[in-house]
């Protein structure tokens, strides 16, 4: 039997608009939780998103839409300003989730093509087949392009982008969006005294968190500072009343990845690794954070939960 929270029970949502975060939020608000979803988006993108916000008013529960800076502190304080007013005496915040992705994805260093030890893979194979390494080359990328995953090895490796590479501004700014901001929002919440009673705070992270993936350093290293924050998050806001894990979710289809390096490659290796052979969905993720924001979810904390169809523990394909 599904569960409805509280009429006074609020999310805030930071990157609702799209992905893991309006996933998130039509989960909980067809479940009764009323939502505060903050997005930055431009004009033009406001059109493909609206529709979304009116699936989640159809619910019947309050929606604030603000589209702002998630990472400004001035604009951080209008919103929970706005939001302090909508909830009125008796709303409270019962879930935050921070699913803000805005990071710097560039190399570290130009690439250089590795000498291949046993000799050239696709040169032998097109030499085997009697036919131009091109031709062959060409084939796969075309498979490949229409969804044959087990090709990824024979098609065109992926282009990075070498016009610029990461900085420190670039691991900075990174580090803060999609790693440190989320004390902000938490300190700040629970300074106004906006939490409820038995509060949940979610953060986002991936398996980039301990694998290398070419351009994803500066994300890789947000995320690892943000699974060190939710740490402590969870066991200095405890005595407060709130709880702090972060999901670590399978390769996605989501904008975000999409905006990876290679992430067609990431693609195809996660559905040939997953148990399942599909991608994680926003909406598996959904699921778990509404799970985890149920009464009887309260003595989980500090904890990285995987979910993704078990693609982390498997080691092999077939």
């Amino acid at each position: 039997m599904s569960t409805r929270f509280g009429n006074g029970s609020w999310a805030v949502i930071l990157g609702g608009s799209s992905g893991f975060g309006l996933a998130t939020a039509h989960k909980l608000a067809e479940h009764g939780m009323h939502l505060c979803v903050v997005h930055r988006d431009r004009r033009a993108q406001l059109a493909r998103i609206e529709p979304e916000f009116e699936k989640l008013r159809g619910h019947g529960v309050q929606l604030l839409t603000l589209n702002a800076d998630a990472l400004d502190a001035e604009k951080r304080a209008e919103i929970l300003d706005q939001l302090a007013a909508a909830m009125g005496a008796e709303g409270r915040v019962r879930v935050l989730l921070h699913s803000v992705a805005f990071g710097n994805l560039k190399l570290l260093v130009a690439e250089k093509e590795r000498p291949h030890p046993r000799g050239d893979a696709r040169g032998a194979l097109a030499r085997a087949l009697g036919i131009p390494r091109e031709r062959l080359v060409a084939a796969a990328d075309e498979l490949f392009a229409q969804g044959l995953d087990e090709l990824h090895a024979v098609a065109s490796p992926p282009q990075y982008p070498a016009r610029a590479f990461l900085d420190a501004e670039d691991f900075a700014r990174t580090i803060h969006s999609m790693g440190t901001s989320l004390l902000d929002w938490t300190q700040d919440l629970h300074a106004r005294g906006l939490f409820a009673g038995d509060a949940r705070v979610f953060g986002l992270t991936s398996e980039g968190n301990s694998v290398a993936w070419k351009g994803y350093a500066a994300v890789s290293a947000a995320k690892v500072a943000l699974e060190a924050v939710a740490r402590s998050i969870a066991v200095e806001f405890a005595p407060h009343g709130v709880r702090c894990n972060v999901i670590q979710a399978g390769v996605t289809e989501t904008p975000a990845l999409a905006a990876i390096p290679g992430s067609a490659v990431l693609k195809a290796q996660a559905r040939l690794r997953n148990p399942f052979g599909r991608l994680t969905q926003p909406r598996d993720v959904a699921n778990a954070i509404y799970l985890l924001a149920l009464d009887d979810a309260a003595w989980i904390n500090g904890e990285v939960i995987r979910v993704d169809g078990g693609e982390h523990i498997s080691g092999a394909t077939s």
